[in-house]
């Protein structure tokens, strides 16, 4: 009998087991291009006065973008409150803000997931094939200090693009 010879590496698991991702709350979430491809557009030396870098998206980037924009709309109570997009990855922080109680609530653990979910989808019917790697990074933000920290490093994630772990020439 002949093994197999791909082995999978065992994936640990990211997720909380005891948290409840349909809670209230923000989300820092990061969904990687398959392979580190650079699809998404590339970081330039801004035209500006200071020359800062600064990410150009491409027909990819441009899609996701829409989409991003978009999930707001598609599901009520989330919205995306922050995002950069990178030449191989995005960054997104989610807010979600269910207003009373429902009969039937969501499952546990089942708004981020599907939100990453249809965001991938919506953008593969797109581009006609998928680009996404198989899963996603997620945290919660636990408070307003943690927060303003994500926030400052989404905004300056094109700056130091070239020391980021995602970085791929």
């Amino acid at each position: 009998m002949e093994s197999n010879p791909k082995t999978f590496k065992q994936r640990k698991p990211t997720r909380l087991s005891e948290y409840d991702y349909s809670n209230n709350g923000r989300y820092f979430l990061t969904v990687c291009v398959q392979d580190k491809k650079t699809l998404l557009g590339s970081v330039v030396v801004g035209d500006g006065v200071l020359d800062v870098p600064e990410m150009r998206v491409s027909r990819f980037g441009r899609i996701a973008e829409k989409y991003i924009i978009n999930m707001s709309e598609q599901y009520e109570g989330v919205s995306v409150e922050d995002y950069v997009i990178m030449p191989n990855h995005i960054h997104f922080v989610v807010g979600i803000l269910k207003q009373g109680t429902s009969r039937t609530p969501s499952p546990t653990n089942q708004v981020i997931p599907k939100f990453v979910s249809s965001f991938k989808r919506f953008c593969n019917r797109e581009y006609g094939y998928n680009i996404w790697q198989r899963s996603y990074h997620d945290r919660i933000i636990r408070n307003d200090a943690e927060y303003k920290k994500i926030h400052t490093y989404i905004k300056g994630n094109p700056i130091v693009w070239q020391k980021d772990k995602f970085f791929v020439e």
